[in-house]
């Protein structure tokens, strides 16, 4: 899967990634919850749909803030694969847990 032009990307993230950023050949987003316990799952939801792509994120994790990075390492950039994983992530971010009254 080849990388997308830098154009390509930003057009993506303005009509429909919001607060999605494109830095150093990779999608970045900042998610801040109301505690831990919310931070938590979100993650537990992002790797679900991650898993379901057969794609992956990195992420860090401090206290409510979850910082996510995405990008396709093997073809060094970001690809179609990594918007569909954003708009995934997005996505489970504003979904409620039930295991968590917090989100």
């Amino acid at each position: 899967m080849g990388t997308l032009t830098e154009e390509a990307i930003r057009t993506q993230i303005q009509t429909g990634l919001p607060g999605w950023r494109f830095d150093d050949g990779a999608l970045h987003k900042r998610f801040t919850f109301r505690g831990f316990s919310a931070a938590i799952a979100f993650i537990d939801r992002m790797a679900d749909v991650a898993k379901a792509s057969r794609h992956h994120p990195d992420f860090t994790c401090h206290y409510d803030t979850v910082d996510v990075v995405v990008t396709t390492h093997s073809a060094g950039g970001v690809t179609g694969a990594d918007l569909s994983l954003a708009r995934a992530i997005e996505a489970v971010s504003h979904a409620r847990s039930p295991a968590s009254p917090e989100a």
